[in-house]
């Protein structure tokens, strides 16, 4: 009730300002083209000390661009009474709550005083945050100016309008969500009630049902329509102000639903498996005859065509497991669409991302086994090498494909989730960012596959066959090094800005696990750069104590397991599945499959077969495990979230009063 009251404030504020901006432009439409001189409505920012000094005229200005200039708000800004404009100087332990409140600002708007606070969610919020930690003597400066004036120009522009009415649709979206599972609530309730009393009613044989449930029925839990008033009231406001009148556009976003499953999906799965199976066959028969794998001093076969084979292997496993995530979730009744924060109405499901997998699998190894025939038959490498290249442009102009075909909302998603994390850590890290960068984590060979095949069609090596060119190329040699890197950065990166907005500690030790994860790497390039025993030591003890953090942050931070005083020992007390052997199973096999770095050490090998089948085996046993950690990391967090009470998001609001305590 008080987050309704809340929002119904909220979106009278926002109407408000949206009818003095309406005005504005309708006053200025005329005069615009004669005159340079912005309009402006009765509304002045007050120089408070948590909100003025948060914001400044540099970030106002860096948040718009050319096209929203004509559709700006001009406010005047004048210093409160007895208060002297000095530069501020911040102390570095100040830095990140200065910055964590710089998108805030307080203003007074006929009568109301005001505070809009919009998060820094993105890299122009955040690039201005910075800016004004950065010139801030020189800001402060030009505000000794423009106080000598009497008054300085500060902008409200139509995008900040347009982010506080998005993120007020949000909440009224979460708040109608969380009524509907408070009024469900009330109805199971009533009916597991009724149901207990007729099972009594029939055991001892008395009618006790009408008496109790004239009582339930009487008491204010049942009786009281407060509830469903307040979603009235709701889907009264979502349809006049966000929806323009439109009823059935409105239950859209209050109401989705959920895509029916076809049984066509379920064919096609069966279809697509049984021909990725043959082919497979039928391409392992054939490169069997041929000897591709054996081991060999220059296989012009295995240093070209096979690291696309290798690349689409890893990557569709890697999502197959994600399938059999997703069913073992919904099994285990774990919420993981509320925590990944996916629309009920485009989500995949563990059906659609079996299809996906079933289908770009029979194509891969269909069109690497017609390669390999082609081979047999007496091409040369030179006419048939562009056929694997051919293949993975396919794959890529299918992901950024801008048609509405093969779930596009699903790949847009994916490619803002990877914008999100390459540009980490100027925006804001959500659930799904750091549970996709923690997926790369694991596929840096796959990583390294797709630099040295990139460099091998686009610098034209197919054509000479110099496949080595690649490997001979210092700055190429460099890059390829470096992909080794970045999934950890990336993710050091997104602890990092997760520290700066929450301000929690335990981020900062988590970016300590992924820096001793860069330094076990960097020694591992060192030791294959130059062989030696000094090398091997410190690749050793690097990766021990890389192991070791790791480890530990699995089985205590993101499994939240190892619960010393726990009723299930070295567990945790509330667990999903019924029997306690798995967990210790996936305990031991988590711990050996961490152990695959010792690979590099022991430089173990299958026989007479190429070290890099050994390779993609090792691989896959990493990949494996990430699948087996993403069950039991989403199993924490729908537990943390249950605990909590956490059923819908918590939208943040852009409105505050300036004297209220937040």
């Amino acid at each position: 009730m008080e987050r309704g009251e809340s929002l119904r404030k909220q979106m009278d504020i926002l109407i408000e300002l949206k009818t003095a901006f309406k005005q504005q432009r309708a006053k200025g439409g005329a005069s615009a083209q004669d005159s340079k001189e912005e309009a402006s409505i009765p509304c002045t920012f007050s120089s408070e000390e948590d909100s003025v000094k948060d914001k400044t005229e540099l970030e106002q200005l860096q948040e718009t661009d050319e096209l929203e200039k004509n559709d700006e708000v001009a406010y005047t800004e004048v210093p409160s009474s007895g208060e002297l404009v000095k530069p501020v100087r911040m102390k570095s332990e100040d830095i990140g709550k200065q910055l964590r409140s710089v998108s805030s600002r307080s203003f007074n708007c006929q009568g109301k005083n005001l505070k809009i606070n919009i998060p820094l969610t993105t890299p122009s919020r955040t690039f201005s945050a910075i800016s004004y930690l950065v010139w801030e003597d020189l800001v402060n400066q030009s505000s000794k100016k423009c106080t000598s004036e009497g008054m300085s120009k500060l902008h409200v522009n139509k995008t900040k309008l347009h982010h506080a009415d998005k993120m007020i649709r949000g909440a009224f979206v979460e708040l109608y969500k969380g009524l509907g599972y408070l009024k469900t609530y009330k109805n199971v309730n009533m009916l597991a009630f009724i149901k207990i009393l007729k099972k009594f009613d029939k055991a001892t044989g008395k009618q006790v049902l009408p008496i109790y449930l004239k009582v339930v029925e009487s008491s204010y839990f049942n009786s009281s329509d407060k509830v469903m008033n307040l979603a009235d009231e709701v889907e009264e406001l979502f349809i006049k102000h966000f929806a323009e009148e439109d009823r059935r556009k409105a239950m859209k976003y209050l109401k989705p639903h959920h895509r029916k499953e076809s049984h066509s999906v379920t064919f096609f799965i069966g279809l697509f498996t049984g021909c990725f199976i043959a082919l497979f066959a039928g391409y392992v028969i054939m490169a069997h005859i041929t000897g591709l794998y054996r081991r060999q001093p220059n296989s012009i076969y295995m240093e070209t065509a096979y690291p696309i084979l290798s690349m689409f292997s890893l990557l569709f496993l890697h999502f197959f497991l994600y399938g059999c995530n997703i069913f073992a979730w919904r099994k285990a009744r774990i919420n993981y669409s509320f925590i990944f924060e996916l629309s009920p109405t485009i989500e995949l499901k563990y059906r659609d991302v079996f299809l996906i997998c079933t289908t770009s699998m029979s194509v891969v190894v269909g069109v690497m086994f017609l390669h390999l025939f082609l081979l047999t038959k007496g091409y040369s490498y030179t006419q048939v090498q562009a056929i694997p290249g051919l293949l993975l442009l396919m794959f890529l102009l299918l992901l950024v494909c801008p048609f509405n075909i093969i779930y596009k909302s699903s790949r847009c998603r994916l490619l803002r989730v990877i914008r999100n994390i390459i540009l980490s850590p100027l925006y804001k890290v959500a659930m799904l960012d750091f549970f996709m960068a923690d997926q790369l984590c694991s596929q840096v060979p796959m990583l390294r596959n797709l630099e040295y095949v990139a460099c091998y069609y686009i610098t034209g090596s197919y054509k000479t066959q110099d496949y080595g060119y690649c490997m001979r190329a210092t700055h190429y040699r460099d890059l390829a090094y470096a992909v080794s890197f970045l999934p950890y950065y990336w993710r050091a990166m997104q602890c990092a800005r997760r520290w700066f907005d929450e301000g929690e500690t335990s981020h900062l030790l988590n970016l300590g696990k992924y820096v001793s994860a860069m330094l076990a790497a960097g020694a591992k390039v060192s030791y294959e750069k130059e062989k030696g025993a000094g090398w091997l030591c410190l690749v050793v003890i690097m990766s021990t104590f890389a192991t070791v953090y790791q480890l530990y942050w699995d089985f205590v931070k993101d499994w939240g397991l190892l619960q010393m005083n726990s009723k299930n020992p070295l567990l945790r007390n509330e667990l999903m599945l019924r029997r306690k052997i798995i967990y210790y199973f996936s305990m031991g096999l988590n711990l050996v499959l961490r152990l695959a770095w010792l690979q590099t050490v022991l430089h173990s090998s299958f026989g007479h077969v190429d070290y890099r089948v050994t390779g993609l085996f090792l691989a896959a046993l990493e990949v494996i495990r990430r699948g087996l950690w993403n069950f039991y990391r989403l199993e924490n967090e729908h537990l943390n979230n249950a605990g909590k009470f956490r059923a819908v998001k918590t939208v943040p609001l852009p409105f505050h009063e300036a004297d209220e305590e937040d």
